[in-house]
């Protein structure tokens, strides 16, 4: 696939939603084997890998970080779809980043601040692409994220260590146009949205009673990007010191 409307639809908002993204059999293969992962790597992993709101509760993990250690997920960050659409947005040949698993588990207040993600990658140029896949449906009850159009042109904002766990930094002056300018992305499991790594996004608590909201994600940059060493160095100091006050190890 070419995927020209995606990516003027990308160029132009900083994201874009492609329906159904899987063949029917990938989607079942994917969520077999992160049922896999979950049941049995996760609980041998370190507290910065796998991240809960209550880990007395595994019922509640709620983000699993650097999963390209298992032999399926290193092999799947190659996977031909994903890096297909990456590669069609980006606009050069990309290299697999991070592969990562997010949820909101219902009835828990964990939110996601505003942030952009290239805060955290620290790579110049920022020509780099997240793309979120939907386990669950996703909607405005149980937290579906939240973009600021056009976000992804504009730089930097400031940001700063969050209490969050997971996203350890958030930006600090999120006003009430951010607000009002916000685009919601309701999905359907199999549905992907991708977005810039400069543009702003967030996401509500899960409000629902019983439903979660389960995401499979990984990242792709492009072959001209490098990170900046010392800026990402600052970043990982902070996260870990905010592992620390939290009490968690790694």
């Amino acid at each position: 696939m070419s995927f020209t409307y995606e990516k003027q639809a990308y160029d132009q908002h900083g994201f874009v939603v492609v329906r159904q993204f899987l063949s029917a059999t990938d989607f079942a293969e994917l969520r077999y084997n992160l049922d896999r992962y979950i049941r049995e790597v996760v609980p041998t992993l370190a507290d910065a890998d796998a991240f809960y709101h209550d880990r007395s509760r595994p019922e509640t993990l709620k983000q699993l970080q650097r999963m390209e250690g298992d032999p399926f997920f290193r092999d799947y960050a190659m996977h031909p779809t994903w890096t297909a659409l990456a590669q069609a947005l980006v606009g050069e040949p990309v290299q697999p980043g991070v592969t990562e698993w997010f949820n909101k588990p219902p009835a828990t207040n964990h939110v996601t601040p505003p942030h952009q993600d290239n805060y955290y990658f620290c790579l110049r140029p920022a020509n780099v692409a997240t793309i979120w896949l939907a386990l669950d449906a996703v909607d405005a009850e149980n937290g579906c994220l939240r973009y600021v159009a056009g976000s992804h042109q504009r730089g930097y904002r400031n940001h700063a260590r969050s209490k969050i766990l997971g996203f350890s930094q958030g930006i600090t002056d999120y006003s009430a146009d951010d607000f009002l300018g916000e685009v919601a992305v309701p999905l359907q499991p199999g549905d992907a949205v991708v977005h810039h790594g400069m543009t702003i996004h967030r996401a509500d608590a899960n409000l629902s009673a019983d439903r979660h909201r389960r995401s499979f994600a990984m990242v792709f940059k492009g072959a001209s990007c490098r990170r900046d060493e010392a800026d990402y160095a600052r970043y990982q100091a902070s996260a870990r010191e905010q592992r620390r006050e939290m009490g968690l190890q790694g």
